[in-house]
């Protein structure tokens, strides 16, 4: 892998990893760009979704983080997958693990679900609000490879 540059060689990227491009759960048939990530130091898998209006924290990963409905910034209830779920949005540290170059940490705003039987064996997702917006990043599915940088 190659980090990007501007054409002023100024760098695009700070680091790069490679990404899974496959349905998320057995019953789907959709491909999605799947990333290895880590929420608040867990080792988890994300699907990169540019619709979701927030990272959307799966709540088992979210339960190992340690993370409390008492750190809630707001309670709310969100319409995701086709389902209406209650839970509450807090601050969160998502790093991105680089294959290639530096690891980027991204202060994230993210929606943690509060009913886990709701959430069944979702991944987490990282949306456009409140983390991609956060960053560069690019993605060559010649190589299936994911280019991230900080603004």
């Amino acid at each position: 892998m190659t980090l990007l540059f501007f054409a002023n060689e100024e760098t695009f990227a700070c680091g790069a990893t490679g990404y899974e491009y496959r349905p998320v759960t057995q019953t789907e048939n959709t491909n999605r760009i799947i990333l290895e990530v880590e929420i608040q130091g867990i080792p988890t898998i994300a699907v990169v979704d540019t619709g979701a209006p927030y990272v959307i924290c799966a709540p088992k990963v979210a339960l190992e983080a340690g993370v409390a409905r008492a750190s809630a910034l707001e309670t709310r209830t969100m319409l995701i997958r086709g389902m209406r779920l209650d839970g509450f949005i807090v601050r969160l540290n998502i790093r991105l693990v680089a294959r290639e170059g530096e690891n980027l940490d991204v202060d994230s705003t993210v929606f943690v679900p509060e009913v886990e039987e709701y959430w069944g064996d979702f991944p987490s997702f990282i949306g456009l609000t409140g983390f991609l917006e956060r960053m560069r990043f690019a993605i060559d599915p010649s190589t299936d490879t994911f280019y991230f940088g900080q603004l």
